[in-house]
């Protein structure tokens, strides 16, 4: 079982969607940023309360539910 310590799932936080540990900051709303992208640093300022490995273990943690996923997102080119 991978362990992440910055990342926690409460059911009576954020209706157990992800968050960082001590936050309500939502991992999804991170990963949105760097996605439409925003640098680690745009992300710092806009959320001094993280660290740049903290949104690395982001990064992991969605390359950990990807892996663990069974269901598939088609994706169609034009």
């Amino acid at each position: 079982m991978d362990e992440f310590r910055y990342i926690v799932v409460d059911s009576r936080i954020c209706h157990g969607k992800p968050v960082f540990r001590g936050t309500r900051i939502l991992v999804s709303d991170v990963l949105e940023l760097l996605a439409s992208g925003f640098s680690v640093e745009n992300i710092l300022e806009e959320y001094p309360q993280l660290s740049e490995e903290m949104i690395r273990e982001a990064l992991r943690y969605a390359a950990t539910v990807l892996r663990r996923s069974y269901r598939v997102i088609e994706i169609h080119t034009r």
